[in-house]
């Protein structure tokens, strides 16, 4: 079996039995009809993720095959990590990867029977618009899956739900939902006396049940007033005196943000409370584990690594601090990891306290100070590491008031995670984050610093995988007059900006300027880099896709394969960029018949991809794409079919319904069906292919052109010459404007054209529009 859960377990288990035993029967993890959904559902601080923690523990020892995975619903980062931290432990092909799509790849694997039986846990399952709402990726998009869409869906598996949210609970379980309340007057008398080390400072009955009482009888109040008992060896008795002597209104404050407050309507909020007595104890004999608390308060509450904590001057005073922290139960260790978890009420308490105090400003300041020095900048050694601190720097930066103070750690935090989020292929995300990021430089530093420009170029890139060329362009042209401007018309800075426009001209189909600027940079690249440098690569790359584009297939493929070459040698054989330049010497290959070549080398990459970035990933897609071209040019037009199906599936999914990939395979498979004599299809979809061209591209953009063409040509497969005839034409004299009149695809539109004019008989004007152009 796999276990993945990361808490230790409690010593005992008080009472609750008879809530197991209604989870057990709920789960039935005997079953194997159905995917069983179970919610426990009840107040904050009742105990709902001990019982989980104790179900899983017993499901371990009596069902040992049947593996246990923990989730952190938390948060969408924390969500993330936790399915990232099923598929290592699975070891499910490419979940390492940088832009690997961890949630599908889970859902996938644990989704399939043959992997048995399974109970994945999602604890803190409480924001409904979280875990529901899909994402739009563009505003013309149809959104990416909601976080529920990718639960695993096996009749061996079963899901169980922790949340404080009713409506949440119904939504996710259906009828199969556990009400936790307070523990029983008698429970809580055990747990009080298990959680004391000196048993005879109970004292009296009445004493302890109007303790019991004024905490509700919840299990995190109790465990922390005897914590606080044991740490001061009072009594009871005592403690109930401090209990009942703390001011009204400063408890009132410390509980504004409690979701629950209203349970405490006739008493004290006694998870306030208990924290306010603990938390002036630990304020006067540790202030590092006050510094402690205050950081983990303005960090996400889930997996806090102690590497993310400040400096202590020694670690003995981190191992004391921490230990304090964990002997008040403020925060707990998770089993086997260097990182802590802090309860949601603890951390709500104490934010609260920095608010009454007029230091909540300072306070998310000062964390963010600290997750901005230790972030490091991303890199796919170091995923490990930041994929763990991102959702405490995505946390952080959520803060809405910071002062100027804290510009610069903002700043230099926001950057780095956009990085992230880019390496990932989380693009609308890392767009959100590079925009602010521009904000705060351009007020700053001003429109001319470096870092300001780096982050124009991160923008223009961002909305280049986004499809959106024309705002990225006129971004890249600003970055790029500032980049001379400012550092040199030779610094990297400016010839990495050079690469990027000239990608983006090529997007817009104008082909022989980008051309002439890869050209340019190339030799600059050469110059000023090396001939193998990445730069010098990234240049070598464009070019060979500039002149591939205009049907410069032998120069093309020559370049292509130098490119390879090196980068081979450099990175190895399954680095993202080697796969990228594999997939371009194929396309050259394809475009001059030499498609059994060009087919094995893409399924190779295709596979490859796979493995690499994952089975969604937009590269991934172009390669699948690629190949079906390809099976297409040989005939074999089944399989073709079904892939340039699939392939449109995925990039409407995850690119949107108007990115110019996803109409580039609207495209291919309606030139796919055509082929076969599926003319009425094939002519639906090319008339909307070619509409969103217009819409999305432009009327004169190459890839409209070409849509123009393919549709006219299904029309006189159908008979309708006289429409055909008009497209043909409409679609040479932009050819001719736009390409140039020797371009292969204006010559290939004169044959068209040629051919609708023979078919109704227009003879001498077929015969004279061959003989101008030479054609045979």
């Amino acid at each position: 079996m796999h276990w993945l859960v990361p808490f230790g377990r409690n010593k005992q288990f008080i009472g609750r039995d008879s809530l197991l035993q209604e989870l057990f029967a709920k789960l039935n993890l005997e079953d194997l009809e159905d995917c069983q959904r179970v919610a426990i559902a009840g107040l904050g601080g009742v105990g709902k993720t001990q019982i989980a923690l104790e179900a899983a523990f017993r499901i371990k020892n009596a069902t040992p095959d049947c593996s246990v995975f923990w989730i952190s619903a938390t948060s969408t980062t924390s969500f993330e990590n936790s399915v990232r931290d099923i598929g290592q432990a699975l070891q499910i092909p490419g979940i390492n990867e940088d832009k690997a799509d961890v949630k599908s790849l889970v859902k996938r694997f644990l989704s399939q029977e043959s992997v048995g039986r399974w109970l994945l846990i999602i604890d803190n399952a409480d924001d409904i618009d979280m875990l529901y709402t899909r994402v739009n990726e563009s505003s013309e998009s149809s959104g990416s899956p909601a976080l529920v869409d990718y639960l695993p869906f096996s009749r061996m598996g079963s899901i169980l739900f922790t949340t404080r949210n009713q409506e949440a609970a119904v939504k996710q379980a259906g009828l199969n939902v556990i009400m936790v309340k307070e523990m029983s007057e008698g429970d809580s008398q055990k747990l009080l006396e298990t959680s004391l080390i000196n048993k005879s400072l109970i004292g009296g009955k009445d004493t302890t049940a109007k303790l019991l009482e004024n905490l509700a009888h919840l299990p995190l109040a109790i465990k922390q007033a005897a914590a606080y008992i044991n740490q001061k060896m009072i009594s009871v008795s005592d403690y109930l005196g401090l209990y009942e002597a703390d001011g009204e209104e400063l408890i009132h404050l410390l509980s504004t943000e409690f979701e629950d407050q209203g349970r405490y309507r006739d008493v004290k909020n006694p998870i306030a409370l208990t924290w306010l007595i603990s938390f002036r104890q630990i304020s006067s004999h540790d202030p590092l584990a006050e510094e402690y608390l205050c950081f983990m308060s303005c960090v996400a509450q889930q997996d806090i690594p102690r590497s993310l904590l400040p400096a202590a001057t020694t670690k003995r005073k981190e191992l004391e601090a921490i230990g304090t922290l964990k002997a008040y139960a403020f925060i707990s260790e998770r089993e086997g990891q260097d990182s802590y978890d802090i309860h949601r009420l603890v951390q709500i308490a104490m934010r609260n306290w920095l608010k009454t105090r007029g230091e909540l400003n300072s306070g998310f300041g000062k964390a963010l100070i600290q997750v901005a020095k230790v972030f490091p900048y991303p890199r796919h050694r170091n995923k490990a590491t930041w994929t763990t601190y991102l959702p405490h720097a995505y946390y952080v930066l959520s803060f809405q008031v910071y002062s100027g103070d804290f510009e610069e750690p903002q700043r230099k935090l926001l950057s780095k995670l956009g990085e992230c989020f880019y390496m990932s292929g989380k693009y609308v995300e890392a767009e959100r984050i590079h925009r602010q990021e521009l904000a705060i430089c351009e007020r700053v530093l001003g429109k001319e610093h470096r870092d300001t420009l780096s982050s124009m170029d991160n923008l223009a890139q961002v909305l280049r995988r986004q499809g959106r060329y024309i705002e990225a362009e006129q971004i890249q042209q600003q970055t790029l007059e500032l980049d001379k401007k400012v550092l040199g018309p030779e610094h990297p800075d400016t010839l990495a900006c050079m690469d990027g426009l000239a990608r983006l001209l090529r997007k817009q189909g104008k082909y022989v300027e980008a051309e002439r600027l890869h050209r340019q940079t190339l030799e600059l690249d050469k110059k000023v880099l090396g001939p193998e440098d990445p730069g010098t690569l990234r240049s070598m790359d464009g070019l060979g896709l500039a002149l591939w584009r205009q049907s410069k297939f032998v120069e093309a493929e020559q370049i292509n394969r130098l490119t390879l070459e090196v980068r081979g040698n450099l990175y190895g054989p399954e680095h993202p960029a080697t796969l990228t330049s594999i997939n371009n010497l194929a396309r050259a290959l394809s475009s001059q018949g030499k498609y059994a070549e060009a087919e094995l080398m893409h399924r190779q990459t295709l596979e490859l991809d796979k493995k690499v970035l994952g089975p969604e990933h937009p590269d991934t897609l172009t390669s699948m794409n690629n190949l079906a071209l390809v099976l297409a040019k040989q005939g074999k037009y089944i399989e073709a079919e079904q892939m340039d199906q699939r392939t449109l599936e995925l990039r409407r999914t995850v690119l949107g319904p108007e990115h110019p990939d996803t109409l580039t395979s609207m495209n291919n498979l309606a030139l796919v069906l055509a082929k076969q004599g599926k003319y009425v299809q094939a002519e639906q979809i090319h008339r909307q292919t070619l509409e969103l061209d217009k819409k999305v591209l432009g009327p004169e953009h190459p890839d409209a052109l070409t849509s123009m063409d393919n549709l006219a040509i299904v029309l006189a497969k159908q008979g309708k010459y006289v429409e055909a005839e008009q497209m043909h034409r409409q679609t040479l004299e932009l050819d001719k404007k736009v390409l140039g009149p020797e371009h292969p695809d204006t010559l290939t539109s004169i044959d068209s054209l040629v051919l609708v004019l023979t078919k109704q008989g227009k003879y001498t004007e077929a015969e004279q529009m061959r003989a101008s152009t030479g054609a045979q």
